[in-house]
């Protein structure tokens, strides 16, 4: 059972679970089983607790006994970024300054509470960095979590554990955090699904420091389980000042639209005025960008005309960081991550004129786009320039800088304007086989529309994932082609 198990969606889960061919009592400990052995060798799960795992399988699975399972997401494992609360578990952020006896939560995230009413099984918790604060996953903590497709290579960060365990089959459902690329960039990096929401649309508490930038949101290995997601984690809470009115939901137009894309606009930048990409990432997002007009999508390139707002975003982001460092007891400074501390001593003189300014470049990057959203539907750039690099350091060989976002630049503006964008797989680059992806951007407030052209471009693209068994013996015998040529 264990590929059939670590290849199924959500959605077949639940089918599965519905007619009887599997039990979410079967499916948990087949992946309790396996996480073991595969974590040995990725490093994704930090928190693994089979009792309480297995409670709520089996509570699942008495209420599809019974026929009155509660949603789609009943019994369907999922794991959950060590930076959310979680009632019960510790919530250890990657940190040595936190300890396990002081931080068990009596309270969930909400997006934690929504997964437990929705009958969703926690299956562990995933590795950040420290307090999430890069690009890749590593803390003195929990060390170096690794790729799947190359384990010498970053998963990317700051939510590599969620996109490392789903590339690997370790359930098909992860929460994560994006603050500045943070679900985009492990799932460009590891070859899955990972959407960035609109911000507020994924209530969140406590509240970040770096809530001008903070979402939470979906990651998983297909458009339907992203929206299926989404819909259960969505809607108002009232301890977030950004949590906008509940939406409505928008999986049943995904999982029952038509996948033709006529009507729809896109608008393709391929650099955002200021990017180089990587020879394969560039093929693979103009044949990408062709799939769309395929579907029948008109697509114009476009200028976007953009200086690159790095220092706006690292104004609004490393005053955050600054803000948990400078919580922390004096004491404990010395278990921080050095590189943590290093970076905060290259970025720690911004002053209140410069928050304003910042905050000034944000409301004319909204302003922008919300301009360009009245003629466009999406907009589609790549979601890295690059495929992953070594695991260990922060930035790859080469880099003329040493901050993470010097590689990241289609993702943090994104999180300044506080649009929804997704990422989906488009393809690969050899020599190792590694993922590219193309990232969706649509208007404030309308992610159906950027998943409904996500679920149109994956429906034909055929970018198969590494944890499908089928796909798993491709990328060998590709792998076996290019070391024999």
């Amino acid at each position: 059972m264990q590929d059939s198990v670590r290849t199924m969606s959500a959605s077949e889960l639940g089918d599965a679970y519905r007619s009887g061919l599997l039990s979410p009592v079967d499916v948990a400990a087949e992946l309790l089983d396996t996480i073991p052995q595969v974590n040995a060798e990725i490093n994704a799960f930090c928190v693994v607790d089979p009792d309480t795992t297995m409670a709520a399988a089996r509570q699942s699975a008495a209420r599809y006994a019974a026929s009155t399972p509660i949603g789609p997401l009943d019994g369907v494992p999922v794991s959950i970024k060590d930076l959310l609360l979680t009632e019960g578990w510790p919530t250890l952020r990657g940190s040595l300054t936190l300890s396990p006896d002081t931080q068990r939560s009596d309270v969930d995230a909400p997006a934690v509470a929504r997964l437990r009413e929705a009958g969703a099984v926690p299956l562990g918790k995933v590795t950040t960095p420290e307090f999430g604060w890069k690009g890749v996953t590593d803390s003195p903590r929990t060390g170096i979590t690794r790729n799947p497709w190359s384990t010498d290579r970053t998963s990317g960060g700051s939510s590599g554990g969620s996109a490392a365990a789903l590339a690997s089959g370790l359930g098909p459902l992860s929460v994560g955090t994006d603050g500045g690329g943070s679900i985009r960039i492990p799932a460009a990096f590891c070859g899955v699904v990972g959407l960035k929401p609109t911000l507020g649309r994924v209530p969140m508490y406590p509240p970040s420091p770096f809530a001008p930038v903070a979402h939470v949101g979906p990651m998983t290995r297909s458009v339907v389980d992203c929206a299926l997601l989404l819909d259960v984690i969505s809607g108002f809470d009232s301890r977030d000042w950004s949590a906008g009115p509940t939406p409505q939901p928008v999986a049943p137009e995904i999982i029952a639209g038509a996948r033709g894309l006529d009507g729809v606009r896109v608008a393709y930048s391929p650099d955002l005025g200021y990017v180089v990409n990587d020879a394969a990432v560039q093929s693979n997002t103009e044949a990408a960008v062709g799939v769309l007009r395929d579907l029948g999508a008109t697509v114009d390139e476009v200028d976007i005309g953009w200086d690159d707002p790095v220092w706006a975003y690292h104004t609004v982001w490393f005053a955050g960081a600054a803000a948990v460092v400078g919580a922390l007891d004096p004491a404990l400074r010395d278990r921080v991550d050095p590189k943590l501390l290093a970076a905060l001593e290259r970025h720690h003189d911004f002053s209140a004129a410069d928050y304003v300014d910042a905050t000034a470049l944000r409301m004319a990057m909204g302003t922008q786009m919300g301009a360009l959203h009245e003629d466009y539907d999406v907009l589609v750039t790549p979601s890295m320039p690059s495929v992953a690099f070594e695991a260990g350091v922060d930035v790859p060989a080469g880099s003329s800088s040493q901050d993470w976002t010097s590689w990241t630049p289609y993702s943090y503006p994104f999180n300044l304007t506080g649009q929804p964008a997704i990422t989906v797989p488009s393809g690969f680059a050899r020599d190792p086989l590694l993922p590219t992806g193309i990232q969706i951007v649509g208007a404030r407030h309308d992610d159906a529309t950027v998943l409904r052209v996500a679920a149109a471009y994956e429906s034909v693209a055929n970018v198969g994932t590494l944890a499908d068994a089928d796909f798993r013996r491709k990328s060998a015998h590709l792998n076996e082609s290019r070391d024999g040529s």
